[in-house]
């Protein structure tokens, strides 16, 4: 059966002549366009598109069908919106799980962006790791997954969609202001669970030394504390100093690749009217901290 995704992603690839710039506007990865683009064609029976050097072009049969999948997407489009409209989102409940440091900065001025646009939608809100949200996200338990990742070249899987929301840089927290990782390569560190602190063990190998673990915790306020205390040094994310900065402690931008945030939705575009409304509300709350 021909599916709404298949059509949109093939009237993308018409208006773009490009799987990449399709991919880059319809927020999927190039592998999953040219998966649907193949499932079309194998459930039409008909040879939509042709490689033209290091390019590719819709055959006959592929504008006929582009033409007839805009007017049906516009269709759909338009009902969405009259619907979106009559229900005014006065009512109703979006759920979003991210992870901690994004949960106790972006996501509360989110909420408050939300609140103020639509006072009727009921907002639910998990604490936990980017594996997890994903996870409760793909299951239907969660309608948004705030997650991160320091490889923006890994894909997700077919259906995942991703809104960059904002780069976050990292910090490294002392007690005296040494200011570089080797500084610190023969003193105690602190750091979270396994899981949590393979990007500062990475880098500081990448600086030349393995660090000393003397304490975990994923608990970002206690860290702070043990820093503080001179008890180690760790590394912490902007989302999270921005929400907690112990005043004894100094905080070091590391000439490091930021981590990317992003707002990962499920399932065939258009997202439910809820579903948007928490999107543009995270977007604006990421573009203003002021929101």
């Amino acid at each position: 059966m021909v599916t709404l995704v298949q059509l949109r992603v093939l009237e993308a690839v018409r208006r773009h002549g490009s799987v990449t710039s399709a991919a880059k506007e319809l927020l999927y990865t190039q592998p999953a366009v040219s998966h649907h683009l193949s499932r079309l064609e194998a459930q039409t029976g008909a040879m939509l598109l042709q490689r033209v050097g290091r390019g590719i072009r819709l055959t006959e049969a592929g504008h006929l069908l582009a033409d007839r999948a805009a007017e049906i997407i516009g269709r759909v489009d338009s009902a969405a919106a009259e619907l979106s409209t009559l229900v005014g989102l006065n009512a109703g409940r979006v759920r979003v799980a991210g992870f901690s440091s994004a949960m106790s900065s972006l996501v509360p001025r989110a909420a408050a962006v939300l609140a103020r646009r639509h006072p009727g939608l009921e907002l639910g809100l998990t604490d936990t790791h980017p594996e997890d949200a994903l996870r409760q996200l793909r299951a239907g338990e969660v309608d948004v997954a705030v997650i991160f990742r320091y490889d923006d070249t890994a894909p997700e899987e077919d259906g995942v969609r991703l809104v960059h929301l904002l780069d976050d840089p990292v910090f490294l927290l002392t007690a005296d202001g040494g200011g570089t990782l080797a500084e610190h390569r023969d003193g105690p560190w602190i750091a979270g669970c396994e899981r949590c602190r393979a990007h500062l063990v990475r880098m500081c190998e990448q600086a030349g030394f393995s660090p000393r673990l003397a304490f975990v915790t994923d608990d970002m306020v206690v860290m702070q504390s043990l820093v503080a205390a001179g008890m180690g040094v760790t590394t912490i994310p902007g989302l999270a100093l921005r929400a907690h900065h112990h005043p004894a402690v100094v905080a070091t931008a590391l000439p490091v690749p930021p981590r990317r945030v992003y707002a990962a939705s499920y399932g065939e575009p258009p997202d439910p009217p809820a579903t948007s409304a928490l999107l543009a509300a995270l977007t604006e709350a990421a573009t203003d901290p002021g929101a």
